[in-house]
């Protein structure tokens, strides 16, 4: 499965690794939402590059599975930008 980055229309942005993809529903595995992000100008940039300030990013616990509904964009993501992404800490409250 290949580690993708994926915006909804109505339910944010997500990573993780893309399970199945049919029409505009995505189903993910060992998946974390992206609530907010600081160090990354878009979603193109965070799957290139990660972020630069991990520290003041906002991204969930990662959840073993989930199903997306209304996916509008889905991007690759790089091997670095991967270990960046998965190296941000747990936003907690």
């Amino acid at each position: 499965m290949k580690y993708v980055i994926v915006r909804s229309d109505q339910a944010g942005v997500f990573a993780g690794y893309l399970e199945s993809e049919i029409d505009t529903t995505v189903v993910l595995r060992k998946v974390r939402r992206l609530w907010s992000w600081e160090g990354a100008n878009c979603i193109s940039d965070l799957a290139t590059l990660g972020t630069s300030k991990p520290n003041e990013c906002r991204f969930s616990i990662i959840v073993d599975r989930i199903k997306i509904f209304g996916c509008c964009e889905i991007d690759d993501v790089t091997f670095e930008a991967q270990q960046n992404i998965e190296g941000v800490p747990i936003w907690k409250l």
